[in-house]
């Protein structure tokens, strides 16, 4: 019998600073509004900020899960726009210190609550440590996000590359060129990446999706509101949906 279980993906960054969780918010949103069943994991123990972005205060969250203070299924949160959160700690032990036996259980829940949700998607750590490269290669698929910045965009590679040594490479790789100036542009910066994959690892991800630059987005994330809430008709609010239909599709 077939498992039947929601797609867990993996939203990775090679550096801070590109709007991967914004991205990872966003999409979720994104794909509660067109009817999916989704829960967003914010697996950055060390910049965990999905609740800031949302205004939201949990009381319980990943770090208590992984204490064995909380069940997973009793540290998610509804949110008022109908999707799901499992949110993590700022500043809480690093998942990389976590033992190999208790990451592997994590995981095991997470195919476990996946049965319940049509998209799972992981918000990363920024960067790729071993714990964290681990939790990619055991997904359905990976989100690298970048921007036209050399150093993301190095960065990204990297995180590419290290993917590919992980034996994850018959897994669906998408990458998303976030905060670009214009849609040519980003095709541009795309292009670039994935010669370089192709070149040198010898295979090369999908274009997911371009989001445009827009200064909305930041007003937003001040007001700890969701994108599509407080400006849905943004170009960056239609460049995120577009993205959410692409992975629906």
């Amino acid at each position: 019998m077939p498992d039947a279980r929601g797609a867990l993906l993996a939203i990775a960054s090679g550096k801070g600073g590109v709007g991967k969780t914004w991205l990872a918010v966003t999409l979720a949103h994104a794909l509660a509004r067109s009817g999916r069943r989704v829960l967003l994991v914010d697996a950055d123990f060390g910049l965990a900020n999905v609740d800031v972005q949302l205004g939201l205060m949990p009381e319980v969250d990943l770090s208590s899960v992984l204490a064995g203070r909380s069940t997973l299924p009793a540290a998610v949160l509804r949110h008022a726009e109908g999707f799901d959160i499992l949110p993590g700690r700022s500043g809480a032990v690093g998942l990389a210190s976590l033992p190999v036996g208790v990451l592997e259980g994590l995981l095991a829940d997470l195919r476990g609550l996946a049965r319940a949700y049509d998209f799972v998607l992981l918000d990363l750590g920024s960067g790729l440590d071993a714990a964290m490269r681990h939790l990619a290669a055991s997904t359905d698929g990976l989100i690298v996000v970048t921007t036209e910045e050399p150093t993301a965009l190095t960065d990204a590679y990297a995180v590419l590359k290290l993917h590919a040594q992980d034996g994850a490479g018959h897994m669906p790789v998408h990458v998303v060129v976030n905060q670009a100036a214009s849609p040519a542009s980003g095709q541009r910066i795309f292009a670039t990446l994935a010669q370089a994959c192709d070149r040198f690892l010898g295979t090369a991800p999908d274009l997911l999706g371009i989001v445009r630059r827009d200064e909305r987005v930041r007003d937003a994330i001040r007001r700890q509101m969701p994108l599509l809430l407080r400006h849905p008709t943004t170009p960056a609010a239609r460049d995120a949906e577009a993205i959410a239909a692409a992975l629906a599709a």
